[in-house]
């Protein structure tokens, strides 16, 4: 059964730092394009970063410089490092897989195939 089972959410204070881990099973992280999403209460799920099959990385805006996307191949994980965390970063993240064009990322999450659960992050003021 293919599976991406987040970890490494929780409650920081404002300007800390979390790593977020995307574990996959039957698929192939470095085979297919991995997203992060957000969705805080009361607003629509939004693209955080994203890693390609070719290496390539895309950021929101919003996260540039605080937030890097990686990936390791023999754990079959993406990582999500999120530093100087601010209070509108907190929100439940998922990671997602698509398996088609995967050499480019898309901010639509229509695009993904397969979604985990989600981890909150809740960064405090």
């Amino acid at each position: 059964q293919l599976q991406l089972v987040e970890s490494g959410g929780g409650l920081v204070q404002s300007g800390g730092s979390l790593r977020l881990s995307c574990a996959a099973s039957r698929l192939t992280v470095d085979q297919n394009a991995i997203h992060w999403f957000r969705q805080a209460p009361g607003k629509e799920r939004e693209g955080v970063a994203c890693i390609t099959r070719g290496g390539g990385v895309l950021y929101a805006n919003s996260v540039k410089g605080r937030f890097t996307i990686s990936r390791d191949s023999a754990k079959n994980t993406v990582y999500l490092q999120m530093n100087t965390l601010k209070s509108e970063d907190t929100a439940v993240y998922y990671c997602a897989a698509r398996i088609r064009n995967t050499h480019y990322c898309s901010t639509d999450d229509r695009e993904s195939d397969y979604w985990g659960q989600g981890t909150q992050v809740t960064v405090s003021s």
